[in-house]
């Protein structure tokens, strides 16, 4: 990993700043260090010639004072300009991961992916505080340091000036080899921590139907297992770091002694003055010193390093770019959407999955896609929201006479058209009524109350309370919230994502005689692989296993 990942000046501006206060900061200290170093030789000399007077060594030891007062002042401003830095860093790398999820819709809104995000939102970019307010000021200090050091040494004693800068080049070396293997180390732990907070997330969102079948205590021992694995990972993450602490506080230590032992045998043999002896003594541990800091701090900086890469990850996933058009055809005067031979080819899978998908939608059809899992469907409604680009083929809109390739519309436009009830419809906390108007803020409590009726809830309360992701309404009762906040958009395109999957038969019914309904007089595609859904389409899309051979799209009056 990069001492200085040029990404996080990139994504947080506060990042350059706080770079030149630690640049600033440590010409100061090592301008301190070395007239520090300058004092204490002087006066130590003085005294063990012998003769020197109490008033001679006045000046020095109120001019030693006020070096401690500025080194004192120094390491304050510091910490306090790396606090207020690391907030600011934070803040503005918190906003664009939560503004980028956003964004991406879907793409970032599966279980797993949430909940890292989610992670990474909060305690990952917190573990930034150990890079930005230790490791960064260490790592300025251990650049300026030695080399203001080593240069005030060159004309004084240039032979423990060349001894440290030939030593000076182990604790790089074994801290970059320590550090591969922290590296590698948190990156475990991180995942085990990714893993575990997913984990925890679907146990908690299905702890009702767990305790209903009795597998509750299943999934309390699998988190118990996961949660073993990332205390096990930790402890080896530890373990490495004081390893490595050993390894370079042992390396300064000899180097130190070196320089201690030569400047010991000269100045015994009389070629080596005492005052510039002790000068040499004082300063060459301040030269090893940043150094064997900037060793320690990696470790805390380790984890924030981990997640700020997850960060980067998730802040470099392109986002759905749209054309500039806004005139979108009238999709209600005669309306169409035409898919011709629309591909997509994941990341990292060799198969596209859908695959070479033809399929007219016309107003008043209700057009179902089906086919078993991995074959593409959920995607296919991706293509259709401009969310996910084709990596071949096209998707056509017609009305009124005009017709436009979706790729050419402003995203923003083309949503503007488009209801979509997702196959996990999310609901807030709020009330019924909250949930419906999402999709139509300024609709009134009439309107409301008619999308709720048409989706077979005319006699829920508007007022009834809901809990976050939907708690307090039953399967069915959610997914009709959902089914009626795209009654209520009234769009001319209405996309269901399986809007039927685990409702009883009754309440399947219901919502599929509304579905119906609502295709009366708009482009209806719905995806599901219920034989009732089927059966009352007036087309039907196959599409066929990712692995086939044959082609993967029939159609067939319904």
């Amino acid at each position: 990993m990069r001492p200085l990942d040029p990404r996080l000046v990139g994504h947080a501006r506060a990042t350059r700043l706080h770079i030149g206060v630690c640049v600033v900061l440590g010409c100061a200290t090592a301008a301190l260090v070395v007239a520090q170093a300058e004092l204490l030789s002087r006066g130590l000399g003085e005294v063990i010639a012998g003769g020197v007077k109490r008033a001679a060594l006045s000046p020095l030891l109120e001019g030693l004072a006020l070096v401690l007062l500025g080194r004192a002042l120094v390491a304050w401003v510091q910490e306090s300009a790396s606090v207020r830095a690391s907030a600011r860093i934070k803040s503005q790398l918190r906003r664009k991961l939560v503004a980028h999820a956003a964004a991406l819709g879907p793409r970032a809104s599966d279980g797993a992916r949430r909940a890292e995000i989610a992670t990474l939102a909060t305690r990952g970019i917190d573990a930034l505080d150990g890079y930005f307010g230790r490791y960064l000021p260490a790592l300025a200090l251990s650049v300026i340091v030695p080399v203001v050091v080593t240069a005030r040494l060159a004309p004084a004693d240039l032979v423990a000036a060349a001894t440290i800068l030939l030593t000076l080049p182990l604790i790089p070396i074994f801290m970059a080899l320590v550090g591969a293997a922290t590296e590698a180390s948190n990156a475990a732990r991180w995942e085990e921590l990714a893993r575990l907070s997913g984990h925890f997330l679907d146990v908690v969102s299905g702890l009702p139907t767990l305790k209903v079948f009795g597998r509750a205590k299943a999934q309390a021992n699998a988190v118990r297992r996961t949660t073993d694995r990332y205390r096990t990972a930790t402890m080896a993450t530890l373990r490495v770091a004081f390893l490595s602490s050993l390894v370079l506080e042992l390396v300064a230590t000899l180097s130190v002694a070196l320089v201690a032992v030569a400047v010991g045998l000269r100045v015994v043999a009389g070629s080596l003055d005492l005052r510039t002896g002790l000068l040499v003594l004082l300063l060459a541990p301040e030269a090893y010193l940043p150094l064997r800091v900037v060793g320690a701090q990696y470790h805390a900086a380790a984890e924030g390093l981990a997640a700020a890469e997850r960060v980067f990850a998730v802040l470099e996933t392109p986002l759905a770019v749209g054309g500039a058009r806004t005139d979108v055809p009238d999709l209600r005067a005669g309306g169409s959407v035409s898919v011709a031979g629309v591909s997509v080819v994941h990341a990292g899978r060799g198969a596209a999955a859908p695959r070479s998908v033809d399929l007219v939608a016309r107003q008043g059809e209700l057009v179902v896609v089906t086919g078993p899992s991995g074959a593409g469907k959920t995607t296919l409604l991706a293509v259709l929201l401009g969310l996910v680009p084709p990596s071949t083929g096209a998707v056509t809109l017609r009305g009124g006479g005009r017709e436009v390739d979706l790729s050419e519309l402003d995203l923003a436009a083309l949503r503007r058209n488009i209801a979509w009830v997702d196959q996990t419809p999310h609901l807030a906390a709020g009330t019924v009524a909250e949930n419906v108007r999402l999709s139509r803020p300024d609709a009134d409590a009439a309107a409301i109350r008619r999308a709720l009726a048409a989706a077979g809830l005319a006699a829920i309360p508007l007022d009834r309370r809901v809990e976050e992701a939907g708690r307090g309404l039953s399967s069915g009762e959610r997914r009709r919230v959902a089914f009626a906040r795209a009654i209520l958009r009234d769009a001319p395109v209405v996309l269901l994502d399986e809007p039927t999957a685990g409702l009883d038969g009754e309440t399947e019914r219901d919502l599929l005689r509304a579905v119906k309904g609502l295709a009366r007089d708009r482009i209806v595609i719905m995806v599901s692989h219920r034989p009732a859904a089927i059966a009352i389409a007036d087309r039907v899309v196959q599409l066929g296993s990712v692995t086939s051979a044959t082609p993967l799209v029939t159609a067939a009056a319904a």
